[in-house]
């Protein structure tokens, strides 16, 4: 299943807070990258985009209701 299938699954108590871990990750991932301890800057942008598609599912979910 791809990541998209697996958040539609989700109910909205549930997206939210996978934005929320998604969004701490991604912190994480921008302090490591200023301290110079970040080895694979791509998953700076693979969160980012995972951040995006949980948003949008959200505003789909939430629309619909």
């Amino acid at each position: 299943m791809t990541k998209a299938a697996e958040l539609r699954q989700k109910d909205v108590a549930g997206l939210e807070a996978e934005v929320k871990s998604l969004q701490k990750a991604h912190f994480g991932l921008r302090m490591q990258k200023a301290t110079q301890q970040l080895n694979n800057t791509g998953t700076l942008r693979s969160t980012r985009r995972d951040i995006a598609r949980a948003k949008t599912i959200l505003a789909e979910k939430q629309a619909a209701k």
